[in-house]
């Protein structure tokens, strides 16, 4: 394994420029356009091509949910029962109410909040199981109100999503989970199948193919982001933190994905190189090390920087999805922080409590998109309308200046549209 250590971000930033990536464009347009038109027949010959399955419904029934749920070990239950609870308390938080202001003209104007009125959710099942990404992604809609969830997740062997998936879904009181994945599964979202109603807002993390099937059918429905590997950034000036920490760290991203993106910027030539050194001799041993190597050789890289400043214009030039914030002064070094989706502050805070257990969701902006993006929420989940009525009295206050801003644009009809209403005052 060749872990690459790059003296200041500058190098770093040109080797990664040249990089190319692959372009899946389209393959995914032709699996969708195949969806959009054949429906389930589709989805069946996808299936069988990608998965080595045809399930017997898409749907998967609700008893066979419950039975998952029942057939989980006593513990696991608790834990995700516990993880459930802090997840809803921390989006609890989020929720916006609608808002009127009542002038003393007798105007009212404000804004309405709505549910969108359904959302799809894709929870992998290909490389892991995730049935934390249902919880982060089922949780912010619930409290949000939206009144249907659909859950596409990819068939294992026996036809159904992996059992932890069927069990979340039964926990979280949801019975609409289909046993379909891939872009097939995007394209039966966003435009409907025989079996699968169309919904207008899908979330979830996937592969290259959903990622990009997400992008494509964007405008025929919402989606949560275009949404790319999964990264990690920990940043450090303290020699005092174990090298195992730090190793561990980056390892946890690395394990996700051959593209997800695990680096370390490190004001100390001789911590780089001991963590370099220990992954080398880790990485070998480690379950999912085929994935855990090509992360490395792909994205992932250790950065020796000057000082605090150069780590911080990496933090903020990278706009990391995962920021691990192992400095001296953390929260002081809070608002050097301008592009992160989750950040991690001190050693006690590995980035694995947010994927699981603290609250915060975990679905976040990917490959640079913290610059303009903010994590999945209960505001993904709902949409405002804008609320005016305007008073006799207003009109005829402002009325004027109305058509005066119309008739400079040359849209007279607008104009009109006032100027007969202030005649009939």
């Amino acid at each position: 394994m060749q872990l690459r250590i790059f003296k200041g971000f500058g190098d770093f930033a040109k080797a990664f420029d040249e990089e190319e990536t692959n372009d899946v464009s389209a393959t995914v347009q032709e699996i969708l356009a195949c969806v959009r038109k054949n429906g389930d027949s589709a989805l069946r010959e996808y299936t069988e091509r990608f998965d080595q399955v045809i399930p017997e419904s898409w749907l998967v029934p609700k008893s066979t949910l419950e039975e998952a749920l029942e057939g989980l070990d006593h513990d696991l239950f608790h834990i995700l029962e516990e993880a459930a609870d802090n997840i809803m308390f921390f989006h609890d938080r989020q929720k916006t109410d609608s808002q009127l202001d009542f002038s003393p003209d007798g105007t009212v104007l404000g804004w309405k909040v709505t549910p969108v009125d359904s959302v799809g959710i894709y929870i992998p099942g290909g490389r892991a199981v995730y049935p934390s990404t249902l919880l982060m992604n089922v949780i912010p809609a619930q409290v949000a109100g939206v009144s249907r969830i659909a859950m596409v997740s990819p068939p294992g062997p026996s036809g159904l999503p992996h059992q932890l998936v069927m069990a979340s879904a039964a926990l979280m009181g949801l019975e609409e989970l289909y046993a379909v994945g891939g872009a097939q599964s995007i394209g039966a979202l966003a435009y409907g199948t025989e079996s699968i109603k169309q919904v207008v807002k899908i979330t979830g993390p996937g592969n290259a193919f959903v990622a990009e099937a997400k992008r494509q059918v964007y405008g025929t429905v919402g989606i949560d982001s275009f949404a790319g590997p999964s990264e990690i950034m920990v940043i450090c000036d303290r020699e005092d933190i174990p090298v195992e920490y730090l190793v561990r760290d980056l390892l946890s991203q690395a394990e996700h994905d051959p593209d997800a993106g695990a680096i370390l910027v490190t004001t100390s030539s001789k911590q780089a190189e001991d963590v370099a050194k220990r992954l080398k001799s880790l990485i070998p041993n480690l379950a999912r090390r085929e994935i855990i190597e090509a992360s490395f050789a792909n994205r992932s890289a250790i950065i020796v920087a000057q000082d605090l400043e150069e780590i911080f214009e990496a933090v903020n030039e990278f706009a990391p999805e995962h920021l691990e914030v192992l400095t001296k002064q953390p929260f002081e070094d809070l608002h050097r922080i301008r592009n992160a989706g989750a950040i991690f502050l001190g050693p006690n805070t590995p980035e694995a409590v947010g994927d699981y257990f603290a609250g915060p969701n975990h679905t976040l902006p990917t490959s640079g998109c913290a610059k303009f993006s903010s994590p999945l929420g209960v505001q993904d989940f709902v949409k405002t309308s804008s609320v005016i009525s305007y008073s006799a009295e207003r009109l005829q206050l402002q009325g004027e200046q109305i058509i005066r801003f119309a008739e400079e644009e040359e849209l007279f009809s607008h104009a009109e549209a006032i100027r007969v209403r202030l005649e009939n005052l």
